[in-house]
């Protein structure tokens, strides 16, 4: 347990920013869930809409610190890659 106030001060930011994160992680989760469904689908009209929306959702999120930038960077790669497959 912490003692002194700066100690619980620094748990109650950790805990804030936590709670963020999560959120970030979350939504960033959920776009990425529905490129997933919309390329499992095969409707190319349909991933590329969702893809456009998800790559600036995945670079905030990096912006942000949730996510490494080299980590956003390759799953945009291999989303579009994927993307441009579909027949």
């Amino acid at each position: 347990m912490a003692n002194t106030a700066s100690a619980k001060k620094a748990t109650r930011k950790i805990a804030r920013r936590t709670e963020i994160n999560k959120a970030r992680v979350s939504r960033v989760r959920t776009f990425l869930r529905k490129v997933e469904e919309a390329i499992a689908s095969g409707d190319k009209q349909a991933a590329a809409d969702a893809f456009k929306v998800a790559q600036p959702e995945l670079m905030r999120a990096a912006g942000h610190g949730v996510l490494h930038r080299n980590t956003a960077s390759r799953k945009i790669s291999r989303l579009a890659a994927r993307v441009k497959t579909i027949a």
